[in-house]
């Protein structure tokens, strides 16, 4: 008697019932932080379920699945997951991961590990793709940068000279690229600093650049090299970055020589 079919079935089942009965309730009561924590707990032990109940049903895998081209035991235990749990927390889920980060940008401590082990199954639910984590997450999380640094640039333009401006968006750029190192995906590396360089440094060049007292011409008067090496390391990143630069530093010259040719 082959009862493949039927056990194929019910395994698919036994998780339907656990994850309906027991992971659902506990998520749906919590929200932000509390929710992410109760979350990752949930997801390592179904993971550890897949592992072990695929092992003892390996015969189905070995015969069955393969004779018959479905997916496989551990494809159906992680399916199970994703459309049963992740498909229902995945808004509440992506906006608690977005605000902690928003949190640590704003100079609070936040639990990286946390937000890591979040990312991880943002990247796990697709199945072997980077499709999840790009539609569900890395697509806000660059939509939220630019608005994050798009009100930061606003403030600081009005506050500060170009010097201390360049210093601030200097010092969140290498803060973003330490954020890509610690919990993000290292594909989300360029497309994240692409934002925050378009939001801190293109948007505002011509504005930094002509600041009074303080712009490229002041800096260049004043023989500021530390300031000058910045911004040539910050904009020769933009497109068309230093060519704005280009033309301030050839008026200077200009100016120089012509000053100096009339006096001697």
């Amino acid at each position: 008697y082959d009862y493949s079919q039927e056990l194929y079935d019910r395994y698919e089942a036994a998780f339907n019932q656990y994850i309906h009965s027991k992971v659902l309730p506990t998520l749906v009561e919590k929200k932000g932080e509390y929710m992410l924590k109760s979350l990752v707990t949930r997801w390592e032990n179904h993971k550890i379920m897949v592992r072990w109940l695929s092992r003892f049903f390996n015969y189905l895998d070995r015969y069955f699945v393969q004779r018959h081209h479905i997916p496989t035991l551990k494809d159906v235990g992680v399916g199970c997951f994703r459309r049963l749990v992740y498909d229902e927390v995945k808004p509440s889920m992506r906006a608690a991961v977005l605000e902690l980060i928003e949190k640590e940008r704003d100079g609070e401590k936040v639990d990286r590990a946390l937000i890591k082990n979040v990312i991880a199954i943002f990247v796990e639910m697709g199945l072997g793709t980077m499709s999840a984590y790009e539609t569900d997450f890395e697509k806000d999380l660059l939509s939220h940068t630019a608005a994050f640094y798009g009100r930061k640039a606003t403030q600081w333009i009005a506050e500060d000279s170009c010097p201390a401006y360049l210093i601030k968006a200097e010092a969140c750029i290498v803060s973003e690229r330490e954020r890509v190192q610690t919990y993000l995906h290292q594909n989300t590396e360029s497309k994240l600093i692409s934002q925050v360089e378009t939001n801190l440094l293109a948007q505002f060049e011509t504005e930094l650049l002509e600041k009074e007292n303080s712009g490229c011409a002041a800096l260049l008067i004043d023989d500021k090299t530390e300031d000058l090496s910045r911004m040539f390391r910050l904009f020769s990143s933009v497109p068309k970055g230093l060519q704005p630069i280009a033309d301030i530093f050839k008026a200077h010259i200009q100016k120089e020589g012509m000053a100096l040719v009339t006096s001697a």
